[in-house]
């Protein structure tokens, strides 16, 4: 297909047409705005052709003609097809254009009339195809799109090739798309480079996370999958955008979700797909095949000893055909993809099953895995299996495996008569609670409703609604009708009632911010465990109540602290997200021992990530990340930062408070534009949850990324907004949030010094009473700004360079640099090259990138805002730096267009480029900037 047309705006991709491929597109953009070609590759169903479409959607309208084809298997063999399809409808045009013997090769090849060949009319095929794209490009831009090249007719792909490698200096461009192998040494793609122009870049699409795939699937329809089977979608189809979608579909349209431990029914689409080449194998071989599809870490050994004689020949046969992977150096038996091994295992009969998992019960080594086996070979009710399911949950629950542990306490619940003690809701609420500690809320959730639906003992229904309101998370507003009936579930119990007060103390905090409430419940919940004799929860509400006293600033917080650190102790609370150790970190870092808390929070983190407690785990990498920005080590910040909002968004668990902590890290070492990003979507979440403790840091953390960014009045909006709720909420220790010297810097800089210096007043006392010393150094950086406004200059001089002292002393690098960096503007009225030699040396250090283009602004052009960097002109690419060229040349918009040959929203997706790279926001900015390069 071609399609002919005049100049016009290029259409707006899509946003939801494709997703997670941020990085790829922005790569593939990037070589077609400087006029290179691309070549997408990837095995069969990882997304070629949506990238094609999008990029072709968005680039094709800048040009003139774009020619198109699209091949398919089927007719491969038909010569010069796709040539028809590029040419067909636009040789016309040009045809005159041709020497006499070239147009008349080229017709013959199109219409099929004579006896044109390679061979015969080689030479005038070739150099007609050549001419044809030279005289449409004479006409404007063109773009060639072309999907699936491995199809394309070799006729058509040998002219194709011969023209792309000769067409250099020709505003031609080719997007195209190539299926290659999976595997890393598949280097198929370099035989199409080669046919292509020599400025191609390759890119490879590769599999897609797991946050992409649930949102893949969430695109499609497929919602409300629980995240423990979107886990399992992700594996079994590698992260194949196609795969995952069938099994998506088989799964939504099922009325059976898939049995603990087995692996997930595979549609008919994608077995006949993937298993056409098991007609090839023995009966024999096909066995051998299923029972390793059924183990968890399959070996030749493994598959000897359940029975398979001759297992080394079948999987040699198997690895010829393409369905296993021979792996060197190692025994292992690896699919080429998971996707092959669950067909096998879907395809064979339920007999077949148990046979293969009855042959691994007794041949495996490790014990979770011969009890998994076992109870996939029985069916109906069995003690004995059901127990030996417990011991082997308890194995994987002391090997930081919970999710295998509730994997197996499923299995072992389905084995345990009605009887039998535990009964089977016990071994589910197990299961739950061990699902909540490896991050699978929606799968615990479940679980607790499905005992919930029939159980009648109070102490099953009150675990059953602790583990509901856990699986809320921070939107405890959602589960406010659980409280009464837990309540009446618990009765006059006061093991009972320990668990639902310990839960009231959290919905006070969370939902009504009342500080005083949530004390007053957690002290509660800690008399009654100690009475019931319940030491692991009388240490959580501990930790609670020390926790609300910490954030209140109330002079019982180190006492209680203490009480929660007495022994004895319960292994798992002392490093529970919300236990006595997590408690202590937070005491620590706002006490300002920063070394102490980064040991702290760092063997917090390492016990949590051996015990697989994976809500502890984003949580404690949140707490090292905070504690490394403290230090002003802000490199090492943002990676933990980045670490667990990935985390994060993988488990469903604690998303606001990632997206508010890596906002904080994204202003100081990475991009404010996704600090700002981060920090509006805690907000929402925050709100949308309910949650006004988390409200009031996410607003900080916005109010941060706005002052980062030179809003002044939009951080002085979020800021006050803060400052009303923490002091509707009754907190008092300012350590909490930090929030207060941003304010008052950002009242000075839109001309409020008096509202400032309220602020400054208002929170000393409250700062010097605690011993806040870090925050009383920041304090005192904001009021020599007030100083200075008030014409104070040596005054607030002296007042800095005392602060900046203070905060190096305290650990607390970026904060110093930032004094350094106001004390350089206030001595340097006319700035210089070495102005600002002192801050920008300290910014270096922490790699605090954002405060560094402000220091390269500042001694620039005598001011900090906006944040121009002038050596970023040279990092521009080669369209970047021709249309920040006009624009110093005084061009407009159309007029840039009309002398690029691009069209004005080209011109304008250009410039916001170029304003990202360089940190500015308009067009004078970019002559400002222009000028300070050249004087330099």
């Amino acid at each position: 297909m071609t399609v002919r047309r005049d100049f016009k705006e290029p259409a707006r991709p899509r946003p939801d047409l494709v997703i997670g491929r941020e990085e790829l597109l922005a790569g593939a953009r990037e070589q077609l705005a400087d006029g290179g070609s691309v070549l997408v590759h990837g095995p069969a169903g990882i997304g070629k052709s949506t990238v094609l479409r999008a990029l072709a959607a968005e680039y094709g309208e800048a040009v003139r003609t774009v020619l198109r084809c699209s091949a398919t298997e089927s007719e491969s063999h038909l010569p010069f097809l796709a040539l028809a399809d590029l040419l067909g409808l636009v040789v016309d045009e040009v045809a005159y254009q041709l020497p006499a013997p070239q147009r008349t090769a080229l017709e013959s090849a199109l219409t099929g009339r004579g006896e044109s060949t390679l061979q015969r009319d080689g030479l005038a095929l070739r150099l007609a195809v050549l001419s044809t794209l030279r005289a449409l490009a004479a006409r404007g831009p063109v773009l060639i799109v072309a999907d699936d090249l491995q199809w394309l007719d070799p006729a058509s792909a040998e002219l194709l090739g011969f023209a792309a490698r000769r067409l250099g200096g020709t505003p031609v461009q080719m997007l195209c798309a190539v299926r290659t192998h999976t595997q890393p040494q598949g280097q198929e793609h370099d035989r199409y480079l080669s046919a292509s122009p020599p400025d191609t870049l390759a890119v490879r699409v590769d599999p897609l996370s797991r946050t992409d795939v649930a949102d893949l699937l969430d695109h499609r329809g497929y919602t409300g999958l629980p995240r423990s089977t979107v886990r399992d979608i992700h594996r079994t189809s590698g992260g194949n955008p196609l795969f995952a979608l069938e099994l998506g579909r088989a799964l939504f349209e099922s009325t059976t979700p898939p049995s603990p431990g087995e692996p997930l029914p595979v549609p008919t689409s994608l077995r006949v797909l993937v298993l056409n080449r098991l007609e090839a194998l023995s009966a024999e071989a096909r066995r051998t095949l299923l029972v390793a599809s059924a183990g968890a870490r399959p070996t030749l050994a493994l598959l000897r000893a359940a029975g398979r004689e001759n297992a080394e020949a079948e999987t040699a046969q198997a690895a010829a055909l393409g369905l296993l992977v021979t792996e060197r150096d190692t025994p292992g038996v690896r699919f080429a993809h998971p996707l092959i091994s669950a067909a096998l295992y879907a395809e064979a009969g339920a007999q077949e099953r148990r046979a293969a998992h009855a042959a691994l019960s007794t041949a495996a080594s490790d014990p979770i895995e011969r009890a998994r086996h076992l109870a996939l070979a029985t069916t109906g009710t069995d003690p004995r299996v059901a127990a030996r399911l417990g011991e082997a949950a308890a194995v994987a629950r002391d090997r930081g495996a919970p999710s295998v542990a509730a994997e197996l306490g499923l299995l072992a619940a389905r084995h345990t008569p009605a009887e039998a003690a535990p009964g089977p809701d016990a071994r589910r609420l197990q299961a739950a609670e061990d699902a909540l500690t490896a991050g699978e809320t929606d799968f615990a959730r479940d679980i607790a409703h499905e005992v919930l639906a029939h159980a009648s003992e109070p102490t099953e229904r009150v675990r059953a609604w602790m583990v509901v309101i856990d699986a809320a998370g921070h939107a405890m507003a959602e589960v406010d009708a659980v409280f009464p009936q837990a309540l009446s579930d618990a009765g006059d119990d006061p093991r009972l009632l320990t668990l639902v007060h310990y839960q009231l103390a959290w919905r006070a905090l969370l939902v009504e911010g009342d500080f005083d409430r949530a004390r007053e419940e957690a002290a509660l919940a800690a008399d009654l465990a100690a009475r019931a004799g319940d030491r692991r929860n009388e240490l959580l509400a501990l930790a609670f109540q020390a926790q609300a006293e910490t954030l209140m600033g109330h002079p019982d917080a180190p006492a209680t602290i203490k009480r929660a650190l007495k022994e004895p102790q319960d292994p798992r609370v002392a490093c529970d997200h919300n236990g006595a150790g997590a408690v202590r970190f937070r005491w620590l870092i706002m006490s300002d021992q920063l070394a102490e808390a980064r040991k702290t929070i760092s063997a917090l983190l390492r016990e949590v990530r051996r015990r697989g407690m994976v809500e502890a785990e984003v949580h404690f990498l949140r707490g090292l990340a905070e504690t490394e920005l403290r230090a002003g080590h802000c490199g090492r910040a943002l990676d933990l930062a980045r670490e667990s909002l990935r985390l994060a968004r993988d488990t469903g668990i604690g998303e606001a408070a990632s997206a508010m902590v890596t906002s904080f890290a994204e202003a100081a070492g990475g991009e404010v534009d996704r600090a700002l990003m981060l920090a509006r979507e805690a907000v929402a979440r925050a709100e949308e949850d309910g949650d006004v403790i988390y409200l009031s840091r996410a607003l900080a953390a916005l109010g941060h990324a706005q002052l980062v960014a030179g809003d002044g009045a939009g951080t002085v909006e979020s800021l006050r907004r803060v400052r009303e709720l923490e002091e509707g909420l009754g907190v008092t220790d300012p350590a909490r949030g930090r929030w207060h010297g941003d304010l008052a810097e950002a009242l000075v800089r839109v001309g409020e010094p008096a509202e400032a210096q309220d602020v400054i007043d208002a929170t000393r006392p409250r700062a010097l009473r605690l011993g806040r010393e870090s925050v009383l150094a920041a304090l005192d950086r904001a009021e020599a700004l007030v100083r200075a406004a008030r014409g104070e200059t040596e005054a607030a001089e002296r007042q800095l360079t005392s602060a900046q002292d203070r905060l190096a002393k305290l650990g607390y690098g970026l904060e110093e640099a930032r004094a350094a960096y106001v004390l350089a503007g206030l001595r340097t009225p006319r700035p210089g090259p070495r102005s600002y030699d002192d801050a920008a040396r300290l910014f270096r250090r922490c790699r605090a990138m954002p405060w560094l283009r402000q220091v390269e602004t500042a001694t620039v052009t005598g001011s900090a805002q906006p944040p121009l960097a002038a050596a970023a002109l040279d990092t521009l690419a080669a369209t970047e730096r021709q249309v920040a060229a006009l624009v110093m040349e005084g061009a407009t918009n159309r007029e840039i267009a009309a002398r690029l040959f691009i069209s004005v929203k080209t011109v304008e997706a250009t410039l916001t480029r170029v304003y990202r790279k360089l940190g500015i926001r308009s067009r004078v900015d970019i002559v400002r900037l222009a000028a300070g390069h050249r004087s330099a």
